[in-house]
């Protein structure tokens, strides 16, 4: 499962394929991988306080990839970075409650794929859906530091074909508004395989 997605776009980039207001953000560009911050995307709730307002502008704000993970877990050091299953009372909360729910731009995403005969090793596939930056469905937590994580599901059709079982979720531009202010009855459809064929698959 993915475990390093990539956001070759700085945040004036981001701001463009998004509509958000990048204020002062400093994202150049580069690889994400867990316990390192890359910018989300929220609808503005976590500075207000009191009765939430009707529509917030979207903002882009630093997150750490990971949360810390519930009591119990076994390892409290190793931070949670997916959701694979939404229902799970450590997530259902955070996804209810719509403030919770960011966008994550990505330009890429990894897949492991099919072990290669020739180095007895699973292949190493990128992901790209669209052209430039593409959302993925995140959620954060609040703690000392505020983290997030990944939305994953069903692996589409072509990643299937290659061997892939899980995918993160993809956010199309048409549903941000969904994903970010809907409650869960609308939003939680949004966690499903994307198109075949408005992915690109390619190994490097």
């Amino acid at each position: 499962m993915t475990a390093v997605y990539r956001l070759d776009a700085d945040a004036a980039a981001i701001g463009r394929a998004l509509g958000v207001d990048v204020g002062r953000d400093p994202w150049a560009g580069g690889t994400i991988t867990p316990g390192g911050f890359a910018p989300v995307v929220t609808a503005g709730r976590e500075e207000i306080a009191g009765p939430r307002p009707d529509r917030l502008p979207l903002r882009l704000v630093p997150r750490l990839w990971g949360v810390p993970p519930p009591p119990g877990s076994g390892d409290p050091t190793r931070a949670v970075t997916l959701v694979r299953n939404p229902d799970s009372p450590f997530w259902i909360g955070n996804l209810r409650n719509s403030e919770f729910r960011c966008l994550v731009p990505a330009t890429a995403f990894l897949a492991w794929g099919r072990i290669d005969p020739a180095t007895g090793k699973r292949r190493r596939l990128w992901v790209t859906c669209g052209e430039g930056v593409f959302a993925l469905a995140g959620v954060w937590k609040d703690s000392e530091i505020p983290g997030f994580a990944l939305l994953t599901c069903a692996a589409s059709e072509a990643l299937r074909e290659q061997g892939c079982e899980r995918m993160p979720a993809v956010v199309a531009p048409g549903d941000f508004g969904i994903w970010l202010r809907a409650g869960w009855d609308r939003a939680g459809g949004l966690v499903a395989p994307y198109a075949s064929a408005a992915t690109r698959i390619f190994e490097r």
